[in-house]
């Protein structure tokens, strides 16, 4: 009798006979998370849709002249276009997808888990948070430029519309619901799971803001690491697959260089 292979599928289970509990986020703190995780895309695409109007309405009018004075095709945006779009075909391929789930289930239930390091996790993930990119925003308007501070708030709330939209379209379901026995820590955030918005969010305010403030190669190298980071976080606490997080880069890259191409032309224009 011949040996089978053994291949990761989507049934497979963790090869641990102790089950890791999830961690539980007590108070307040549970209910909040809870809710801005099962909001329903439907609900994200009315409500960034009605936020993008109230922006466009009041807006300063110089603002949006000097965005359309940089609007400009630049090549590496169409490469890394093309490189997001690779990877969304790739969901397809049986291959593509046993890897993503061999992958995930490594960082998702590998190690032991200590409370501390679950804690840690899950406040490094919400700074692909909606409320955490308005935080920034608001500090950047008050602090350092009013301009800067719109080109963040718009370049999110256009992704996070781009990104709700692929979801519904894409309809990839989340590793939660497909495979046994993972690990679940925090949430369990509805909807779908291609591309992370989190690491979507996290790459875009990288990219913007590196560029803005000509920041050397260390602080490029921290930025980045932390935006990756918060990626890495999608699939510890069992939201997203590795190749969720790998579009997620791409895309929120991608969506960054739009904005530099922009903030270049409205610096040019000042």
């Amino acid at each position: 009798m011949k040996n089978k292979e053994i291949i990761p599928s989507e049934e497979m289970k963790p090869s641990v006979d102790i089950q890791i509990p999830e961690l539980k986020i007590p108070g307040v703190w549970e209910r909040m998370i809870d809710w801005i995780s099962h909001v329903r895309h439907l609900v994200w695409i009315l409500g960034i849709t009605v936020l993008l109007g109230l922006l466009v309405t009041f807006m300063p009018h110089y603002v949006w002249s000097f965005l359309w004075i940089g609007i400009k095709t630049h090549a590496l945006l169409v490469i890394f276009v093309l490189f997001f779009c690779l990877v969304a075909v790739s969901l397809v391929w049986t291959l593509g997808q046993r890897i993503d789930v061999w992958v995930f289930m490594f960082f998702n239930m590998h190690g032991k888990r200590v409370q501390w390091l679950d804690w840690t996790m899950l406040a490094i993930t919400q700074i692909g948070n909606f409320v955490f990119a308005v935080g920034v925003a608001l500090i950047l308007f008050f602090r350092v430029s009013h301009l800067l501070a719109y080109e963040l708030i718009l370049g999110v709330l256009t992704l996070g519309l781009i990104v709700q939209i692929m979801k519904v379209l894409i309809h990839r379901t989340r590793p939660y619901i497909k495979l046994k026995n993972i690990r679940i820590v925090g949430s369990r955030a509805s909807g779908r799971s291609f591309p992370s918005g989190h690491t979507c969010q996290a790459f875009f305010m990288a990219t913007l803001l590196l560029h803005y403030f000509q920041a050397d190669l260390y602080v490029w190298f921290v930025l980045y690491a932390i935006a990756l980071l918060v990626g890495f976080t999608r699939i510890y606490v069992g939201m997203h697959y590795p190749r969720d997080v790998l579009g997620g880069a791409i895309l929120g890259t991608a969506w960054g260089l739009f904005g530099v191409i922009v903030n270049s032309y409205l610096s040019f224009a000042g």
